[in-house]
């Protein structure tokens, strides 16, 4: 249950309504969203994920950019972002939890849980096998959306955002991050 108590999309004004009217049109409203909302600022940042993901898949494809996202969401422990990255990779045909990947997608894994785990310590290594498959302008695109990716997992957990209704059946799939357990 969230933390925070939401103003129904009615009581909503300015930009926000504005928002809120073009999302629900659109068929895109989710509790995120109506979260991020309550102040249009916060959700005019977060949007930006949006233009994050589109170079992200335009960089790495489709495939690996879920991949990379998902890794994100689930080292970050993030229930909601987890689910909507699961959904997506059911949707590429992956099962979630048990899928193979390509030496530049287990790159962009391994990526992805430093990114969480701890980024002041990415391995050289892992930037040396990273550049055979793209350039310095690429992996900048890759890390400017891990940590948006970082950013938008942290908002929805501090906040405890509700699960979109449509995510819910996906909710046993999730398997929390255990590597928090041994810090001290």
């Amino acid at each position: 249950m969230a933390r925070v108590h939401l103003k129904q999309p009615n009581e909503l004004t300015g930009e926000a309504k504005a928002a809120y009217e073009k999302l629900d049109a659109a068929g895109k409203v989710t509790n995120m969203k109506l979260v991020m909302l309550q102040d249009y600022g916060i959700y005019k940042a977060f949007m930006g994920w949006y233009d994050a993901w589109e170079s992200l898949e335009k960089t790495v494809g489709l495939r690996a950019a879920t991949i990379f996202a998902h890794s994100v969401s689930t080292t970050n422990g993030c229930l909601l972002c987890s689910l909507f990255f699961i959904s997506d990779l059911k949707a590429l045909g992956l099962d979630p939890n048990n899928f193979e990947t390509s030496e530049n997608e287990k790159l962009l894994q391994q990526l992805g849980q430093q990114i969480v785990k701890d980024p002041t310590k990415v391995p050289d290594e892992l930037f040396e096998g990273l550049r055979k498959f793209y350039t310095d302008e690429q992996i900048i695109i890759i890390v400017g959306f891990g940590a948006q990716m970082q950013a938008t997992n942290n908002f929805n957990s501090v906040l405890g955002v509700d699960v979109d209704k449509r995510l819910l059946p996906l909710k046993e799939l999730f398997k929390p991050a255990t590597w928090r357990e041994n810090i001290k």
